[in-house]
């Protein structure tokens, strides 16, 4: 039988949800010797085709010169491509601040820590989409 080992606070794990449109991501960070970020089982570089995209999700590492590195797992569903980028950054973001509370400061700032409320409007009754009609003849 194994002997119960204490987890220091230092080797657990912080876990954040970010959400953006449709999107949900589920960050874990674990305190490590090198920086790494996995995003469903594929690297982040894989996963992200876009420059853009790579940038966007890990832009809340970039913005904090923090001493700590981490390993970045992150599980991230619904949406498209961009709102999961954008959820991740969210994810990261607040999971930065429970380890790190010093850097809310810096990353509210930057916006990282707003849930982004834009989201696509309904489809009204009577129309082609949300606002386009269709067009009207007066004969």
């Amino acid at each position: 039988m194994a002997t119960a080992t204490t987890i220091k606070k230092e080797d657990r794990y912080i876990e954040a949800v970010g959400r953006r449109k449709e999107a949900i991501a589920r960050a874990r960070l674990t305190p490590s010797t090198r920086m790494s970020v996995v995003i469903n089982g594929k690297d982040a570089n894989d996963y992200f085709k876009t420059d853009t995209l790579r940038t966007t999700a890990v832009e809340a590492f970039l913005k904090l010169a923090l001493p700590t590195q981490f390993t970045v797992t992150v599980i991230v569903r619904g949406g498209g491509i961009a709102g999961q980028a954008t959820a991740v950054r969210h994810a990261i973001s607040r999971a930065l601040i429970e380890h790190e509370p010093d850097t809310r400061g810096v990353l509210k700032k930057e916006g990282f820590l707003k849930r982004d409320p834009r989201a696509k409007e309904r489809r009204k009754a009577g129309f082609v989409k949300a606002r386009k009609r269709k067009q009207w003849s007066k004969r």
